[in-house]
């Protein structure tokens, strides 16, 4: 693997009424998979992917974290921010 092919890992800032962050693999294009979420001031690791899907408000996915808690994660590319759902 070289330098330029290496995926990234890249940190948005949440909507004011989500209060997190999410931090996600970067490889051809932005956000292909988040790998974990700031909530309630713990980082949650991603275990796995349920579901992702475009949506008009951009790129949704349905994540499992470590600890068993389901979320809906969408990043918005219009304006560069993720919101998140607990379910």
């Amino acid at each position: 693997m070289t330098a330029h092919s290496r995926p990234r890992t890249s940190v948005h800032d949440l909507s004011s009424t989500a209060g997190g962050q999410v931090r996600c693999h970067s490889g051809y294009a932005y956000a292909q998979r988040p790998t974990a979420i700031l909530w309630e001031d713990e980082w949650l690791s991603v275990a796995q992917i349920e579901d992702e899907w475009k949506t008009p408000d951009g790129k949704l996915f349905r994540v499992l974290t470590e600890g068993d808690q389901v979320f809906e994660l969408l990043y918005n590319p219009a304006d560069d921010k993720w919101h998140i759902k607990n379910l």
